[in-house]
């Protein structure tokens, strides 16, 4: 059922809370500077913003554009660092793009912007060698054409800054961290409605060849077509 909301007010609370966890935290991370010698909680969420993307409706400063968290499953051992460090990448700009949306969504969009060229390999498979074998193609043939697209993302991604909760509860469905996420990217979507805060009209996800995230204004696929619930609001 559809709660009754003011999104307007709901989205400068969120920003506000933001605003907060950034004092607490010291400041925003760029992710190309970071590593895994860093003090970082076990588990929690990140909130990623882009360079030009600005909010508009809901007052001044950098709107959000990508919100995610890890250990949804139960027994699952991923940690926020080791979620990071897949959306990052390698040291020397590599990285897999199999193991992370994000780094996928990126890179086609980067593409068809036209930084890089498009592998015909790129986000086919679990892993290099599938692709290979699904597309006829040599291992380190898959490997040496997706390089250049790898490293743009690397680069792209390595530059935006971002912020991050500690929330420590167990992995499951019915996470604290699950709960969250789900309703600050429907709070922050376009997808049903305009949000307060929409996308540029230079936003790099308009490149993207998913509609979710071309009308949500976010890199994410999951939940933005959802409405949120005002009950996980904190102060």
């Amino acid at each position: 059922m559809r709660a009754c909301v003011n999104r307007v007010a709901d989205t400068i609370r969120f920003y506000r809370l933001l605003e907060r966890l950034e004092a607490k935290i010291g400041g925003t991370r760029r992710l190309g500077e970071c590593n895994g010698r860093m003090d970082w909680p076990r588990r929690g969420l990140y909130f990623f913003f882009e360079a030009g993307e600005m909010r508009s409706g809901s007052g001044e400063g950098r709107r959000v554009v990508r919100i995610g968290t890890h250990a949804l499953t139960a027994g699952s051992r991923s940690t926020l660092w080791g979620r990071l460090s897949q959306h990052r990448g390698v040291q020397g700009g590599g990285g897999n793009h199999r193991g992370s949306i994000f780094r996928l969504l990126l890179g086609v969009a980067l593409a068809r912007q036209g930084v890089a060229s498009l592998p015909v390999s790129w986000g086919v498979g679990a892993d290099a060698g599938t692709a290979a074998r699904r597309l006829k193609l040599d291992r380190s043939d898959v490997r040496t054409t997706e390089a250049e697209l790898e490293l743009r993302v690397s680069q792209y991604v390595g530059e935006m800054p971002y912020l991050w909760l500690d929330i420590g509860d167990e992995p499951s469905k019915s996470s604290e961290r699950g709960l969250i996420e789900r309703n600050a990217i429907a709070l922050l979507s376009s997808s049903r409605e305009l949000a307060p805060d929409p996308a540029s009209n230079a936003w790099l996800g308009r490149f993207s060849d998913r509609e979710r995230v071309c009308r949500s204004g976010l890199w994410n696929n999951h939940h933005v077509g959802e409405y949120y619930s005002t009950s996980w609001r904190g102060e």
